[in-house]
């Protein structure tokens, strides 16, 4: 499929809107399970701060925890309906920085809308061109923590990826969305183990753990 950065990220940001604006006030206080530490309400103030802060060339390398959460804390008296307007008005700025500078914000819109619909249980957008663009990205960085061991194997439903040439020593198996929810860190090591068809994937358990350490608990959107 066709990538384009706006297109997708645009997009993204509107079913994002429409996944919020319809929750219900208990839904907005819930829990993230893929983010524990977050509500729904939190984890919007995230994406919004991310806007901001991107568009204002406030972007560290490591997304780092003191930067995140400031984003969160700053919007701690807003609701929902606020905190999409605030983000609306970013949507022009956030175009033109996807048209000159970049496609990263990309990786962050497509991980927190799964995110956003594991909480609220509704699935949705896992084969977006959006959502196979950051699979592939992060497929190439997993061959790059992986390099120098035996080659891996990615085996999905209709997606197929190894590490390296030759003959995989470790294969895991899962549907492509799963397998593109473990290369962001959304999926636990009991996931990965119980998924893998052969050979031993704990060696490789800490490749996956690329954005963070990888659940306690197993996830699911």
């Amino acid at each position: 499929m066709t990538f384009d950065a706006v297109t997708e990220w645009t997009a993204a940001q509107q079913r994002v809107i429409g996944l919020v604006g319809a929750a219900t006030s208990a839904a907005v206080e819930s829990r993230v399970p893929a983010c524990p530490d977050w509500t729904v309400r939190d984890l919007l103030s995230h994406m919004v701060g991310i806007g901001v802060d991107v568009v204002a060339g406030n972007e560290p390398d490591d997304h780092g925890a003191e930067w995140t959460a400031a984003q969160v804390d700053a919007r701690r008296d807003r609701d929902v309906s606020e905190l999409i307007a605030e983000w609306r008005g970013l949507t022009d700025a956030m175009v033109a920085h996807l048209r000159t500078v970049g496609d990263r914000p990309i990786n962050d819109i497509v991980i927190h809308e799964q995110d956003l619909r594991g909480a609220l249980r509704i699935r949705g957008a896992t084969d977006t061109p959006a959502a196979l663009h950051v699979r592939d990205r992060f497929a190439g960085r997993l061959g790059d923590r992986v390099a120098g061991l035996p080659t891996l194997a990615l085996r999905g439903t209709s997606w197929n990826w190894r590490s390296a040439e030759g003959e995989a020593t470790v294969v895991v198996a899962a549907s492509d969305a799963d397998l593109a929810r473990a290369l962001v860190s959304r999926r636990s090591a009991a996931q990965l183990r119980a998924w893998t068809v052969v050979g031993d994937v704990g060696p490789y358990l800490d490749a996956f753990a690329v954005l963070g350490e990888l659940p306690t608990v197993d996830l699911a959107e």
